[in-house]
């Protein structure tokens, strides 16, 4: 019979400890808080959810170490679905605009993220779990609460608005096809620097 000592100290190995959580929030705080950002589109929540997903990490039911990392990215998607609430657009669309806080770092921004602050809530989530996250369609949908269908007709218009938008600030013709793919890489290479291999 194995001692309690032993499966404890099985256990510390296996399992990430709050120490781990705030090692991988330290490490990686730049990619961790990109997200926050990115999903928040205002700084202030941003850093609300930053510091919120770290507690509850530190504190959540065990997770595999080998986990952990994604774990901490999926603590704050969800405490920002929790927080910004986005919903798929009435049939009037309104695009959303980004608050005062969040303009005093528009300039600071690359084009494609400014842009992509400038889409309305559900349609940044939308992109930013299938697109920079990785999320499947299905995952993507159940975390957002619609369906596949909706999903991914909001992850399409959130491309063309980068795309479109993007080609504008770099002096191209508003009306020019938009090339969704290559706006969607920029964006990726831009926000994922510090996401762990």
């Amino acid at each position: 019979m194995a001692s309690t000592q032993t499966i404890l100290n099985d256990r510390t190995t296996t399992y990430a400890t709050a120490g781990d959580f705030c090692r991988i929030f330290k490490e990686d705080m730049t990619g961790l808080y990109s997200l926050a950002l990115m999903l928040a589109a205002d700084p202030e929540k941003a850093e609300q959810l930053f510091v919120s997903g770290l507690d509850d990490c530190a504190s959540s039911n065990p997770v595999f170490k080998e986990w952990a990392s994604s774990w901490a990215r999926r603590t704050i998607v969800k405490n920002a679905v929790r927080l910004i609430a986005p919903a798929p657009p009435s049939p009037k669309r309104v695009l959303n605009t980004p608050s005062d806080s969040t303009n005093r770092f528009l300039p600071e921004l690359p084009a494609e993220i400014s842009a992509m602050v400038g889409l309305s809530p559900f349609e940044r989530f939308a992109f930013i779990l299938s697109v920079l996250e990785g999320y499947s369609d299905q995952d993507s949908a159940l975390l957002l609460g619609c369906t596949r269908q909706t999903l991914i007709a909001a992850r399409v218009r959130a491309e063309q608005q980068i795309a479109q938008t993007v080609a504008i600030q770099e002096g191209g013709q508003s009306d020019s096809k938009p090339n969704n793919h290559e706006s969607a890489i920029k964006l990726m290479a831009s926000m994922r620097l510090a996401v762990p291999a």
